[in-house]
């Protein structure tokens, strides 16, 4: 039952990680807040199992580093990143290193509920992973070759802007695009495109 779960948050943002820690209060959580990484890699042994929901930039260790740093020491509890627009490459890059899932500021209450309550509810287990990993592959056969490279620079975190310089097409048609795939797709948003994505990743490397 999810309402036993605890939830670590790590947010140096005082009112961010008091209205965080409210919610998942009022959600039937047990709740242990952190303003660094490091209290919460002080405890050890004794971080109780739950969920671990990290801001990406914060004084000193960061979220990425925090989790390697819990992965090293054989922890397989679920990290959730909380990120700003310009640290979505650093999210992809946690995503790929274990971290479970990555909201957007700013996030709605009930994106972050679903999102928890989903972690607790698969984390670790990864009997679905290969099938997950087809797909998503599949999923991003539907896309055009334009499609999937205004896809490929979105996963890296770059604005539509720098997409379009990249591309060498405008911004509106890079809204264009990105609408198709997010259709195409059937995503709820960026998080969820950078899953699908590496997902795919995974089907190809396993062949």
């Amino acid at each position: 039952m999810t309402g036993k779960s605890v939830i670590h948050v790590v947010e140096d943002d005082e009112a961010m990680r008091d209205s965080i820690v409210e919610l998942l209060k009022d959600g039937g959580y047990t709740v242990h807040a952190y303003t660094r990484a490091e209290e919460l890699l002080a405890r050890g042994g004794a971080i109780e199992p739950g969920c671990i929901v990290s801001d990406v930039r914060m004084p000193g260790m960061d979220g990425l580093t925090l989790l390697r740093r819990l992965r090293a020491g054989g922890s397989t509890m679920p990290l959730m990143l909380i990120t700003g627009h310009g640290d979505v490459s650093m999210a992809v890059t946690a995503m790929k290193a274990g971290a479970i899932d990555f909201l957007e500021k700013p996030f709605e209450a009930d994106e972050l509920l679903a999102a928890i309550e989903t972690a607790l509810r698969n984390f670790p287990s990864n009997n679905n992973k290969a099938e997950d990993a087809e797909s998503s592959r599949q999923r991003l056969q539907k896309l055009t070759s334009r499609e999937r490279e205004v896809l490929e620079q979105l996963v890296t975190g770059r604005s539509n802007k720098e997409i379009a310089a990249r591309l060498g097409i405008s911004p509106r048609t890079v809204e264009f695009h990105r609408a198709h795939v997010v259709e195409k797709l059937d995503a709820k948003g960026l998080p969820e495109l950078v899953r699908i994505w590496l997902l795919a990743e995974l089907s190809q490397t396993a062949k």
